[in-house]
């Protein structure tokens, strides 16, 4: 039984509107996905919606809705979004559904008979927004907590709780014995600091069903349901439990009939946003440990996106929305412009002008000027037959090659796609100097003539398998205008020298129509 690469993004809470920042997390997440497609892996990549907690249940509430009902409204929106993404995803959880409650309940009962839980009572104060108690530690300079909490209030009740003290040198020894495990560095940083720097606190692990109903049920106490974020968690667990993954056997309803062919555990990118690094890199883990469970090979932390160097409102109207730039720009041009401008781990800028140059100079001039002159030349010179080979290009193709397979592995994505551009700059350059639209008025340079054509259009079909894991839309309409077989979706299939003498190929087609941005 061969292994998949797994890969997963956050579960995304269901009371709220998709924008920019989930867009940005799922598209890196399907170009990392792609990537390992292309280089020869089976890939299985989860996203989906955290649909319990007491948000849910009051907006629900609000809405004069069932919380059940409420979901499945808010699902249709968030479903359509990933479509819009062109994501290729292969399943898409919902933590109200059964297969995803039967593994939360025998992970509840499995952790509770090996003693990892308690109960006890707790007073003090609770933030609705974030679903999470706070202490004075949480507290201002100005002894105020960060709005980010909302409304706090002070509560005393009853709870069971996660023993995860037991677990916190481990856990600092095992994030120091695997650099990797935190993606980028400075976070890894960050998880050490606050492991080294703090007494780990247990984690409250349930609501008082008296609170909150909107939940799943504790199975040994039902005056209780699971607190959100336990909850969540496992969901990266849940759904190949579901599948029939023979590692996850313990997290299986017994009477669950599954195909057992399917391996995807241990999960090997968790890809995250920086807010929910602490729940991602010391409760994920440890809950892992408990259960006898072996962590995921990588947590990858992406940064925040601003728009013109300010933080995003609503209010205020300073929000990008990418089903509009979609609309308006196609849906490589926002995935291109996403990978290309923010790299994995720091924050970044979103500006409209940025975009628009970033799709003039290097879409519009760049790639798609490079396919549309390389087509139209064969096509007029050389009634759309390519010549024989030449490899004057091969060298530079082949190293770049070489370096893109390298920076994906690592999934270094914007290096991958600057190492990309490069190529096609040098590219154009090469057709600059060697003027082949001149070359073609003289009869005795018919052989240079040819040869340049050639590097021109065998360049161009590498150029398509190196974009297709960023751009598979555009990749795909390249290897129809040169009308190839098959997809680009294969690394291994760039080798310079793959494109026959005598091969017919299309008309070129505008990839990357120029705006009029003046109107």
């Amino acid at each position: 039984m061969t292994k998949r690469f797994y890969v997963t993004t956050a579960i995304d809470y269901v009371n709220g509107e998709p924008h920019l920042g989930h867009a940005y997390e799922k598209v890196i997440t399907d170009v990392i996905a792609r990537a390992h497609q292309s280089l020869g892996e089976e890939v299985f990549y989860l996203t989906g919606l955290d649909e319990h907690g007491q948000k849910v249940q009051q907006a629900a509430e609000a809405a004069g809705l069932d919380p059940q009902a409420y979901c499945d409204q808010l699902a249709t929106t968030w479903q359509t979004f990933v479509d819009r993404l062109g994501l290729s995803n292969n399943d898409f959880v919902r933590t109200s559904g059964a297969r995803h409650r039967e593994s939360i309940t025998a992970i509840l009962n499995h952790l509770n008979e090996e003693g990892h839980f308690y109960k006890d009572s707790y007073q003090g104060y609770y933030s609705t927004q974030q679903e999470t108690f706070l202490t004075d530690k949480d507290r201002g300079p100005d002894g105020q907590f960060d709005p980010i909490y909302g409304e706090v209030t002070e509560l005393v009740e009853e709870n069971y709780y996660f023993k995860l003290g037991w677990h916190q040198q481990w856990l600092i020894d095992y994030i120091e014995a695997n650099p990797s495990f935190v993606y980028p560095s400075c976070r890894r940083n960050e998880v050490l600091g606050f492991l080294k720097n703090n007494t780990l606190e247990d984690l409250c692990i349930t609501r008082p069903k008296s609170r909150l109903e909107w939940g799943i049920p504790l199975p040994f106490d039902p005056e209780f349901v699971t607190y959100v974020w336990f909850d969540a968690l496992a969901n990266y667990a849940s759904i190949p439990a579901a599948l029939g993954d023979p590692i996850l056997n313990k997290l299986r309803a017994p009477n669950l009939v599954v195909d057992s062919s399917l391996s995807l555990w241990p999960a090997d990118v968790h890809v995250i946003g920086k807010d929910i690094l602490k729940f991602h890199a010391v409760y994920w883990p440890i809950m892992l440990r408990a259960m006898d469970i072996p962590l995921p090979h990588q947590i990858c932390v992406h940064g925040w996106w601003q728009k013109d160097g300010e933080k995003m409102s609503k209010s205020t109207g300073n929000v990008v929305n990418p089903l509009e730039v979609i609309d308006e720009w196609g849906l490589d041009a926002f995935r291109y412009y996403l990978v290309r401008e923010l790299d994995i781990g720091p924050d970044g800028n979103w500006t409209d002008q940025g975009f628009q140059a970033r799709y003039a100079a290097e879409l519009a001039n760049g790639l798609g000027n490079l396919v549309n002159r390389s087509l139209s030349m064969l096509n007029r010179y050389r009634a759309s037959l390519v010549p024989k080979p030449s490899e004057e290009l091969a060298t530079a193709v082949s190293q770049a090659v070489s370096e893109v397979k390298k920076e994906l592995q690592q999934h270094h994505l914007q290096a991958a796609l600057q190492t990309i551009w490069t190529l096609i700059t040098k590219t154009n350059q090469y057709i600059d100097q060697t003027a082949p639209f001149k070359l073609a008025k003289q009869p005795d340079q018919k052989e240079r003539l040819d040869e340049i054509l050639y590097n021109m259009v065998e360049t161009v079909r590498v150029l398509a398998i190196l974009i297709w894991p960023t751009l598979p839309t555009t990749a795909e309409r390249i290897f129809a205008q040169l009308k190839m077989d098959g997809s680009p979706n294969r690394l291994a299939d760039a080798v310079w020298g793959q494109i026959t003498e005598g091969h017919e190929v299309g008309k070129p087609e505008p990839l990357f129509p120029r705006k009029d941005l003046a109107k």
